[in-house]
């Protein structure tokens, strides 16, 4: 059955698999929290589900990871793939690669799709100190795009890191979109989701977005009510079939970012394109619709 909408970018914050990170990246948990000024309460796999099962829509989980930059582990991609294989109706799933390891992590998007997971990301190169359009990472890429995985990346300013001393190591400069324009180039048939409005770069992902047929944006992680004018100009007239509908929850909580949406001034077939359709065209081979 349809679902109402598709969340393209749902964090996991349950605790078994913030305990499989460990301490240290607890700290670092708690620091993104009160950049959303919030506290970094779990949240568990079954309470999501039931969340988005009440409101009919679908959520995409994504996972990542910065182990070579870190050290930290990442939640595994079969800890995503459980949670998927246990709430189907309201479950997708991407897994994480780290770019950094080269010929392993381009194994790593093969068994992702045997996972049965449906993508990959969320990839953060402010994180993980890469630039997108690095030849070193071509074969990653090519791996997505012969699998057919849609590769979401974050974009613009990081809540990782924000206001910690050194901005705890992340660095923004390799998160400015026109670095993904060269891959959406180089690649055509690979689906790149831009994430976040990308300040101060928003205009950047929006002329890539209607530049290039297999570039997205999603509009996670901030409230509706602080989207760039530009932004909300843009999918409301040229792009409206390039933007999709993503939360960042628990981050950002769902309610607001739905309450805060639901207030801005788009056409009515526009919110239909942002909250379902755009992500149809992507996710829509996995999901039973009527």
């Amino acid at each position: 059955m349809t679902p109402k909408a598709i969340d393209v970018h749902v964090h996991i914050h349950d605790a078994r698999a913030r305990a499989l990170r460990g301490s240290e990246a607890r700290a670092g948990i708690e620091a993104q929290a009160r950049y959303f000024r919030k506290e970094a309460a779990d949240v568990s796999l079954d309470e999501q589900a039931e969340d988005y099962r009440r409101r009919d829509m679908l959520a995409v989980l994504v996972n990542s990871t910065d182990v070579t930059i870190t050290g930290l582990p990442a939640v595994p991609n079969d800890f995503v793939a459980e949670a998927v294989r246990e709430h189907p109706d309201v479950f997708l799933g991407m897994g994480a690669i780290d770019p950094w390891q080269g010929e392993p992590a381009r194994r790593e998007v093969g068994r992702i799709k045997e996972l049965g997971l449906h993508g990959i990301g969320e990839l953060n190169p402010a994180r993980q100190h890469f630039y997108p359009n690095d030849p070193r990472f071509y074969p990653i890429w090519a791996a997505a795009e012969e699998a057919q995985l849609p590769v979401l990346f974050h974009s613009g300013y990081a809540a990782a890191g924000s206001g910690r001393p050194g901005g705890g190591g992340v660095k923004l400069k390799y998160c400015q979109p026109m670095h993904l324009d060269d891959v959406a180039a180089d690649f055509p048939d690979l689906t790149i989701i831009s994430a976040h409005p990308s300040w101060p770069w928003t205009a950047e992902s929006l002329a890539i977005a209607r530049h290039k047929p297999n570039f997205f944006v999603d509009l996670s992680g901030w409230s509706p009510k602080y989207f760039p004018a530009e932004l909300v100009q843009q999918v409301n007239s040229v792009i409206p079939h390039k933007a999709l509908f993503g939360s960042d929850a628990p981050s950002m909580p769902l309610e607001r970012w739905l309450r805060d949406f639901d207030a801005l001034d788009l056409k009515p077939e526009v919110r239909q394109k942002i909250m379902l359709e755009n992500a149809l065209t992507i996710f829509g081979r996995h999901i039973d619709v009527a």
